[in-house]
């Protein structure tokens, strides 16, 4: 899968479950899909659009949650 479009993020347990909402009420604004990879250092949120995966990336700074590209 393309990874152009993706953001580690640094969160767990509720944080994570808060986080896959927005992601998905923000995939499903930008009228794209998006995905949860699983990875050693945190998890690896993906979307088929910039315009969704930096709305994200917004919302991750508005929660004070650490996240960057990958």
């Amino acid at each position: 899968m393309p990874k152009e479009n993706c953001l580690l993020v640094f969160a767990a347990g509720k944080q994570l479950d808060l986080l896959r909402g927005e992601a998905s009420r923000l995939a499903k604004e930008n009228k794209v899909d998006w995905w949860i990879d699983r990875v050693e250092a945190g998890t690896r949120f993906c979307f088929e659009g910039a315009k969704a995966r930096d709305a994200f990336a917004l919302t991750c700074d508005n929660l004070g949650i650490s996240c960057r590209e990958c």
